[in-house]
């Protein structure tokens, strides 16, 4: 009569592998719960990032007798914060407005708040020292002055912002500006204006 087969003994797993298993269940039970708050918040308070644009500008005087040219700008740079439930800090703001290559002056400013869904305006006066020009950029002030009647300037620079948005928590983000204002030579004020950050 044959005999019934012997069976040896059953491996057990490893007690160190169930607690490895539990461990990274728990993380990734963490994590997708993470996921669904934060997209969540996403969805409710639609978070917008705050920007810089220039309000307004004007040019207010000009001296030019041929070679040397200075002039007086007024610039009101607007800083928007479109987010209805997180207010926005904005630090580390710094433009330089030039005319043809030719660095006119640095604008800056202090860190600042703005209120949720708010907007707070940076108000510059900006009086040139009388700066040489060379022969191009001569040619090119001539023809503004006498028959286009408009005068190109390019602001550049930067800015950082920072906000809140609920479980989003703390978001920063760093604003570019690089666009070309033309004024006229009258005095006329420049209203809304497309020069405007976009974030980086």
């Amino acid at each position: 009569m044959p005999k019934p087969p012997t069976l040896g003994r059953q491996r057990r797993t490893n007690p160190v592998v169930w607690c490895f298993a539990i461990v990274c269940s728990i993380i990734a039970t963490t994590i997708i719960i993470a996921g669904i708050v934060i997209f969540s918040g996403y969805l409710v308070l639609r978070p917008k990032v705050p920007l810089l644009s220039v309000r307004a500008a004007r040019l207010d005087n000009i001296y030019y007798n041929g070679d040397v040219f200075a002039v007086k700008l007024t610039l009101v740079i607007r800083a928007e914060n479109h987010n209805r439930k997180a207010h926005a800090s904005f630090y580390d703001t710094r433009l330089l407005l030039g005319y043809h290559g030719v660095r006119i002056a640095r604008l800056v400013a202090d860190p600042f708040d703005v209120p949720r869904n708010g907007t707070v305006d940076l108000n510059y006066v900006v009086e040139s020292s009388p700066i040489p020009l060379p022969r191009e950029e001569q040619y090119l002030t001539d023809q503004s002055m006498k028959k286009s009647r408009l005068m190109l300037f390019v602001l550049k620079g930067s800015s950082k912002t920072m906000w809140k948005v609920g479980p989003l928590g703390e978001v920063k983000f760093t604003l570019h500006m690089d666009c070309e204002l033309v004024l006229p030579v009258n005095g006329s004020v420049l209203l809304h204006s497309r020069c405007s950050t976009k974030s980086h």
